[in-house]
Order: structure tokens, then C-alpha cells, then sequence
């Protein structure tokens, strides 16, 4: 568990750097412009993650004072502060606050990073390091998308990040499939990605769950793996998926999934 732990710290640390030196690229007219998010210019994307990044900073710190988390009157005013800034201070605040989540987590000893356990107050029960660097890395690296498909129609996600994030796509998969969206239909997919390369299956039925690779699929899936990931959280039209995006099996469409996984 610590290996997937520091995986995911470097990753976010990749993410951090790259994003900042684009963020330090852009004019003031880039700030506002449609981002990804169908609904946020490019300085709502920032301000987002700012915003999450002052509020992961605040749970990793009440789980190591035992003082646990801050609550939802805390995270409105964070989220209130940032609808409030200009898009200039929404760029630079990103930058300051990602910068200190991240040298948190790189602080964080090896024991650390085994035992602690974040109380992040939606979830069941606190999780581990791993998990809640996770969390943070998936919307990290989704958002990090979401600003440089602004500029970039062919943008695609940063590849460190990739294998960390496949090895815990089925943690929100029940959250993010829509199992009615195929009208009751059961469906299982063999899903066979590269870069990096894995098998396994996409079951559609009563939930949307990952599962073992099916031994008789009614249909097979073959992508990049950073598109897959893509897929499962929305950012997936037609003019942004890569031509080596194939499926073949009459039992559903790339429409079709794209229906499962209508996004967020």
C-alpha cells in the first residue's frame, strides 16, 4: 500500500508542476475561455481545484492532529472565497494552494503513508493515504484535462498519471455508470487498454460495476487506456475520442457507453 501511496504522490507532483507552468503560460483572455467543463471557463477549472486543494489540505490535517474533519460550513466558505476572486486570482491561488496539498502528502513518512487514515466526511469510514491521494489525482488529472482541451482539441490525459488512476477505476465506477441508461438491458464488455496495457470487463445490469474479463463478452473494447478513463467520467465526445478507440460486438455502441457514463 505504501508503493501505491508514493505512485500517487509523484503523480500529483507531476500534475502540480505541468499544470503550473501551463497555468503560468496563459494571457488573461485564456482565463476566461470554455474549458472542457462544459459549464466553467478555464479560471473555474483553476478555482475548483484551488478550493479542493484548501479543503484536502484541511482533512489530511485533522487526520494527523486527530482533529478530523472541518465540515460543510468549512468547505462553503472556501468554496465561497474563490466564486469570489477575479480569474487572475483564481489562477494564482491554484497554484499556491496545489502546492501546499501536494508538499503535505510528500511530507507524509512511510508510516504515514501506511496508517493514517483521512476522515474526508462522505464516505463511509476514513481511508488511507492511498486512496484519498487518489481521489485527489483522478480530479486532478480530469480538471488538468478539462483546461488544456481548451487549447489543445486533442489534449489527452498526462500519462503518469494514467496507471495509477486504472488501477483504482473501479473504486467510483458504481458513482459514475448510469446502469439504466440501456433500458434494462445486461450487458458485459471485455475491456483490453494500452499504454499501459490491462484486460478486464465492464458489466451493465442492475449496477455499473468492473469486473473480471468476461470469458463470452457481448462486446469487446479496445482504447488507450487514458481515453477509457476519460470515457468513465464524461470526457468522451465523438470529435475528442482517438481513431485506435474500437468496438466491435452488435450489443451496444460508443454511444451507448457514453450514455452509461454521462460525467460530472
Amino acid at each position: 500500500m505504501t508503493d501505491r501511496a508514493d505512485r500517487t504522490i509523484a503523480a500529483l507532483r507531476s500534475g502540480h508542476d505541468h499544470l503550473t507552468s501551463v497555468v503560468h503560460g496563459l494571457a488573461a483572455a485564456d482565463l476566461t475561455r470554455p474549458s472542457g467543463a462544459s459549464e466553467w471557463d478555464v479560471s473555474q477549472v483553476l478555482s475548483h481545484l484551488g478550493s479542493g486543494a484548501e479543503i484536502g489540505l484541511a482533512s489530511l490535517e485533522g487526520a494527523l492532529n486527530g482533529t478530523g474533519p472541518r465540515g460543510g460550513d468549512f468547505n462553503t466558505s472556501v468554496w465561497a472565497r474563490w466564486d469570489g476572486m477575479s480569474p487572475a486570482e483564481r489562477a494564482e491561488g491554484f497554484v499556491t494552494a496545489d502546492e501546499r496539498l501536494v508538499s503535505a502528502y510528500e511530507a507524509l513518512d512511510a508510516r504515514a503513508r501506511q496508517e493514517l487514515r483521512v476522515d474526508l466526511g462522505f464516505l463511509p469510514a476514513p481511508v488511507d493515504v492511498a486512496t484519498v491521494a487518489g481521489l485527489r489525482l483522478s480530479e486532478f488529472t480530469h480538471h488538468t484535462w478539462d483546461v488544456e482541451v481548451a487549447f489543445d482539441p486533442a489534449a489527452a490525459l498526462l500519462p503518469v498519471a494514467v496507471g495509477p488512476l486504472l488501477d483504482q477505476a473501479g473504486l467510483l465506477m458504481g458513482f459514475l455508470g448510469r446502469a439504466d441508461a440501456l433500458g434494462g438491458r445486461h450487458v458485459q464488455v471485455a475491456v483490453r487498454t494500452v499504454s499501459p496495457e490491462r484486460a478486464f470487463g465492464l458489466d451493465v445490469g442492475d449496477s455499473v460495476a468492473l469486473v473480471d474479463e468476461p470469458a463470452d463478452p457481448d462486446a469487446v473494447l479496445s482504447a488507450p487506456a487514458e481515453w477509457w478513463l476519460r470515457l468513465v467520467t464524461g470526457r468522451h465526445a465523438p470529435a475528442r475520442t482517438p481513431a485506435e478507440v474500437n468496438l466491435k460486438g452488435d450489443a451496444l455502441t460508443l454511444d451507448d457507453l457514453r450514455r452509461v457514463f454521462p460525467g460530472f
